[in-house]
């Protein structure tokens, strides 16, 4: 089956490019960039990865981000990813990029957007892999601060595809940016939004209602408001999943308890994604083993979950079309 799962094309829409930060390069660009890290080796960092819920695991990865200074950190950075891409044919990916994170420590947007973008135009000429790029807002920050950062991704509407939600979930609902978001789509920004993971269901129904996103980022909790599977059914709203993430931040207890299959079974477009792979211990080929071995998912429904990333991506039809047909040869 890992064989199969190699050969699948797949593409990835729920990414933090920041979370794709290996403890190697996190003490690589703290030396070349003279930051003193409070960790003494690679392995003090991974023994650190432990984490009881969704704020344990954001304080150490805004802390991680504090060694991405220059344009070519941003660079190096989606590069490896990219790399890790390539060896799990992964044709195209959707990445998030959290500008807030840096902005707030004083780094330009332009450093942290022109190196990441470099890097995929790269990946593009020299993998063959195609990407967007989604800015989010830390919904944990003031919605006055999302303002702010539109009116820099305004500057970069060639780079940008679309806005996202992401950061703290609890205490911090959709509606809390309905006016940010209704400016991004007036200014023809797509929107997603990460609802329903620590959050509940009604987190949900305000991102689809509220700010009109085209996705759910995890929205594994839909199904505790069946009306609420029955619209995203009807819709066909995506669900960008993932299940190593869901299981590190203890969403669900283990693999085996996760929910993926259900949503399939109910005809809701759900897929696979690696979220912040550095930390929760897996890129995407690795969470469709584990999830595979997990669920016994046959290969139809494999195929359908690759099918699924296509289809909930924002590219054209006729691309989409291509890569159905080349799922379905396998």
């Amino acid at each position: 089956m890992q064989d199969f799962i190699s050969k699948l094309p797949k593409a990835e829409l729920h990414l933090h490019i920041e979370g794709s930060l290996e403890p190697e390069l996190m003490f690589k660009l703290a030396q070349r960039n003279n930051i003193s890290l409070k960790y003494k080796s690679v392995e003090e960092i991974r023994n650190a990865y432990q984490f009881h819920n969704l704020q344990s695991f954001l304080d150490i990865y805004y802390e991680g981000a504090g060694v991405l200074q220059k344009e070519q950190d941003f660079y190096d950075l989606t590069w490896e990813y990219l790399l890790r891409c390539k060896e799990d044919n992964v044709r195209h990916t959707e990445i998030f990029f959290d500008p807030q994170t840096h902005t707030d420590r004083n780094i330009p947007f332009d450093v942290s957007i022109n190196g990441i973008h470099a890097a995929l135009k790269d990946g593009e000429k020299k993998l063959g892999i195609t990407s967007h790029i989604i800015m989010c807002f830390l919904r944990h920050l003031s919605q006055e601060e999302a303002f702010k950062t539109l009116e820099h991704a305004i500057r970069h509407k060639d780079k940008i595809i679309g806005v996202g939600l992401d950061s703290s979930e609890v205490g911090h609902p959709p509606v809390k940016f309905q006016q940010v978001f209704e400016k991004a789509m007036a200014e023809g920004f797509k929107t997603v939004a990460h609802a329903g993971e620590e959050g509940p269901a009604e987190y949900i129904w305000e991102a689809l209602n509220l700010l009109k996103v085209e996705r759910i980022d995890h929205g594994v909790r839909c199904l505790e408001d069946e009306k609420l599977v029955a619209y995203l059914k009807e819709h066909q709203i995506p669900l960008t999943v993932c299940p190593y993430s869901n299981v590190k931040l203890k969403v669900f207890e283990n693999l085996k308890d996760h929910n993926l299959r259900n949503l399939l079974n109910k005809g809701l477009v759900a897929m696979i994604n690696a979220d912040d792979p550095a930390y929760f211990g897996g890129y995407l080929g690795e969470n469709f083993v584990g999830t595979q071995k997990a669920l016994d998912l046959s290969k139809e429904e494999l195929k359908t979950l690759a099918k699924n990333s296509f289809k909930a991506s924002f590219l054209s039809q006729d691309v989409k079309d291509k890569f159905y047909k080349e799922i379905d040869s396998l």
